[in-house]
């Protein structure tokens, strides 16, 4: 809508961020006690993937992946019955956050590779059958924000003339933005593909993807006051989050090393510095299931998510299924087990190389 579209720099940004944390406040609960659990990634992949295809905005997607995150968290679903799920929590999202010529069409979605992998045919009954399933869920309530709904507010002003990078003044202004854009993207896409970003309020998740980008950047100082006083999180708030994150930041930097090491042939091909080989890595079909960080190589509209690495086509389900009953959803929940936690010291100062700007 026209209002949203850039509400972060109208009049009313601070009282619309306000009202987001307020209702953030009231989120439902995430207990991570599914079953499937283990599976989720993969839906959420399979998610972003379809998302990606039909170019629907980040809050779609994220809200279509949360719905799918808390429904899964209270019933105990078949990996089949998930697909439908998965696809019908995407039409939902894309129904409250896109305009109605955006929303993926039934037809349009069966014609999709990946449904043909997936041995899938989506109906209009069946559809309709899931969406009402989903919809007495959440009692009708589909505003629940997510980290991409707050976003674009932190993005605002991430980047100040002010900011020294590396300790010295920046020369171009505009280059660094659309570094930060990139690399706040990446970070979002992270915090998506792993459910252990559901213990943050997503505020807190938005924040620390600028906080962690800012870290990669090298830009001083990490966490100024205009940042502080905007989202109202000290740095001591955002390290737990932003230490994850960058976990997952410097295990795609490795593997992206690693693919390097192997493929030295085909970058001297395509005339590559060594630089800008993860760039290339992030359109490599084979790769599956990986992030990669931003490089400087992509274009401006280059999204630096997993699934794009992926084609349609190429998405297996784990056991493909040929009818989907959406009448025989079990409520029974069996509790999980907590993931242990990772130990990752979170500095004012980041060694991991960064894009180097011109001074």
């Amino acid at each position: 809508m026209e209002l949203e579209d850039q509400w972060w720099k109208g009049q009313l940004a601070a009282d619309i961020y306000q009202a987001l944390r307020y209702k953030e406040l009231k989120l439902p609960s995430f207990k991570g006690q599914s079953p499937q659990l283990n599976l989720r990634r993969y839906f959420a992949d399979l998610i972003a993937i379809v998302s990606n295809r039909f170019r629907l905005c980040p809050a779609a997607r994220h809200l279509a992946v949360y719905l799918l995150d808390l429904f899964m968290d209270r019933y105990d679903v078949t990996v089949q019955q998930l697909h439908m799920i998965s696809l019908s929590c995407l039409l939902l999202a894309s129904k409250f956050e896109e305009r109605e010529d955006r929303v993926p069409k039934l037809e349009t979605l069966n014609n999709l590779g990946c449904m043909s992998s997936m041995n899938l045919v989506l109906t209009k009954q069946g559809l309709l059958h899931m969406e009402l399933l989903l919809l007495e869920t959440f009692q009708w309530n589909l505003y629940l924000p997510t980290a991409a709904h707050f976003i674009d507010y932190c993005l605002s002003i991430a980047v100040h003339e002010g900011d020294l990078h590396d300790g010295w003044p920046m020369t171009c202004l505009e280059k660094t933005k659309l570094y930060m854009a990139k690399y706040v993207d990446y970070f979002l896409e992270v915090s998506l593909q792993d459910h252990a970003f559901l213990c943050f309020a997503p505020s807190l998740v938005a924040a620390a993807c600028v906080a962690a980008s800012r870290l990669i950047l090298h830009l001083s100082p990490t966490w100024p006051p205009r940042l502080q006083r905007l989202t109202g999180y000290t740095w001591e708030n955002l390290i737990p989050c932003a230490e994850k994150l960058l976990i997952a930041h410097d295990s795609d930097v490795k593997e992206a090393n690693k693919q390097k090491c192997q493929q030295p042939n085909q970058q001297q091909q395509q005339g590559e510095t060594v630089y800008h080989t993860s760039a290339q890595y992030l359109n490599q079909p084979s790769v599956q299931y990986s992030q990669q960080p931003p490089q400087p190589g992509p274009a401006p509209g280059h999204r630096p998510a997993s699934y794009l690495s992926h084609s349609t086509a190429s998405l297996q389900a784990p056991n493909g299924p040929q009818n989907i009953n959406t009448q025989t959803i079990a409520t029974s929940l069996e509790p999980k087990s907590n993931i242990p936690s990772r130990a990752f010291q979170v500095s004012m100062h980041y060694s991991c190389a960064a894009p180097c700007f011109d001074r």
